[in-house]
């Protein structure tokens, strides 16, 4: 039996035009689109990005990925997700999944790709890579994000915020992923070993809600999204300050 591929394509942050071209190519030629689905039936980042390269007649599918750490309702919800689109793949169709970022880069896709070949060995899983979300904050804010030896520690905040401190003793910069829901722990690391001067959140990066916190010594509590990232210039030897592109 003929199946269809699944490409993994990666859309980058925000920007549409920060899609490589042959991500682009994959995305207008698919059969169908697949696409983590928003919240309360209103379109999902992903699908906003992806909105001025889509043509007709392609199918949209959105996939449910809930936003909760239990693992027994996210293996569900990888396994359903699994489940459509092999229904398509089977029938030798073509999809391909908008993954915000990059498709390796802490992404949602990694799960679905290895819960589809589990259930089906015979699934074809192709991936296309792209602009992650460190890379992207960096150039917002006009900064390279890393110089000569400098060595780069990126953490996601989330589960990570208690190994800080021991992250800060060797690495010359660190990036926290999704440091919404734990800067009020992170604020009073950075006060005590002095790097509020030399640290920035950049929130939505490359989309046109994009914000950036350039000042946190003021900032001991801020009401960030989801998308929220956080660099800190630990040892600045080489680093230039931003310029906010």
């Amino acid at each position: 039996m003929q199946v269809g591929i699944l490409y993994g394509i990666s859309i980058s942050t925000g920007d549409p035009e920060l899609i490589t071209l042959k991500g682009l190519r994959l995305l207008r030629t698919a059969d169908i689109v697949a696409f983590p689905a928003g919240l309360n039936g209103k379109p999902g980042v992903a699908e906003q990005i992806i909105a001025p390269w889509l043509i007709e007649p392609q199918q949209r599918l959105p996939l449910q990925f809930p936003y909760v750490r239990d693992l027994k309702v996210l293996n569900q919800a990888w396994e359903e997700a699994a489940a459509k689109v092999w229904s398509y793949l089977e029938q030798n169709q073509t999809i391909a999944f908008a993954c915000e970022g990059d498709i390796s880069f802490y992404s949602t896709f990694t799960y679905l790709a290895q819960t589809l070949q589990a259930k089906h060995p015979e699934a074809i899983v192709k991936t296309v890579p792209g602009i992650c979300s460190p890379m992207a904050a960096a150039s917002v804010l006009g900064i390279p994000l890393t110089v000569r030896e400098q060595r780069l520690a990126i953490l996601p905040a989330l589960y990570n915020v208690a190994e800080l401190e021991k992250t800060l003793a060797w690495a010359d910069v660190v990036v926290l992923m999704k440091v919404s829901s734990v800067y009020d722990q992170v604020w009073p690391i950075l006060a005590k070993y002095k790097l509020l001067d030399r640290s920035w959140i950049v929130e939505r990066a490359t989309l046109p809600t994009q914000k950036i916190y350039d000042n946190l010594q003021d900032c001991p509590q801020l009401d960030l999204s989801y998308f929220s990232i956080l660099i800190v210039q630990v040892n600045s030897s080489g680093s230039q300050q931003p310029t906010k592109n």
